[in-house]
């Protein structure tokens, strides 16, 4: 099956453990839009929830799919939360931040009752950091200096942009340094590790946050649960 078939797989199945009544992290990328999408469709047949989305951009989608919407100042304990993700680990942690929305998205997962991340095979690596750069946020002011810090971990960081010479702004007016490492080996430490760096507001690493993983593959669906995955 092509790629895209293999996301619209795991972002509509993931859809079957959505009920009536719930409140529904809605995540950001390109496998969530097929989850979107045929929320919106269950919805026009009547189920009822509410959906918290992690950007602007799934905001827009989801008033197109005529999903209704609320907050997390209205509702902070969320039922549960359907994410992408750019790398998946042996042990369901993750690299998030590629469409730019990861701050938004470790909020909303750290507030759910389940996290369910929806990936197609090409995102199960062997470690984090293998083929994917760990995004970090970062303020604008003294973003340089910041830089600097972060290159002591032993990566290479740059300021992803929209176009040459163009900074990506975050939904929340912040920058995005990309930061390549061949491999990372203690991810729970080196999220504590950025985020005590001033100017930093999150980073990309996804520790102990997701509960299940469903991955689209050509031999069909694979659901990975946290309880299950062996160290």
């Amino acid at each position: 099956m092509e790629r895209e078939e293999l996301k619209k797989l795991a972002g509509e199945k993931a859809v079957e453990q959505i009920k009536d009544g719930m409140i529904v992290g809605l995540g950001t990328g390109s496998t969530v839009e097929y989850t979107l999408k045929k929320l919106g469709e269950l919805v026009r047949k009547g189920l009822k929830i509410q959906g918290i989305p992690t950007s602007v951009h799934t905001k827009r989608i989801a008033e197109e799919e005529k999903i209704p919407l609320t907050t997390l100042d209205e509702h902070p304990e969320i039922d549960i939360t359907i994410d992408g993700a750019d790398e998946v680990d042996g042990t369901l942690n993750l690299i998030k931040g590629g469409g730019g929305a990861l701050t938004r998205e470790k909020i909303i997962a750290f507030n759910s009752k389940k996290v369910v991340i929806i990936v197609d095979d090409s995102k199960i690596v062997k470690a984090l950091g293998i083929d994917f750069p760990l995004p970090v946020e970062v303020v604008k002011f003294g973003w340089t200096s910041t830089k600097k810090t972060l290159e002591k971990f032993g990566c290479e960081v740059v300021r992803r942009e929209v176009i040459q010479g163009e900074p990506f702004i975050t939904d929340n007016g912040n920058y995005i340094l990309d930061c390549d490492f061949e491999h990372i080996s203690e991810p729970e430490q080196l999220e504590k590790d950025i985020n005590i760096i001033p100017g930093v507001v999150e980073n990309g690493l996804f520790i102990n946050l997701a509960h299940q993983v469903i991955v689209g593959g050509k031999q069909g669906i694979i659901t990975l649960d946290k309880e299950k995955t062996v160290v």
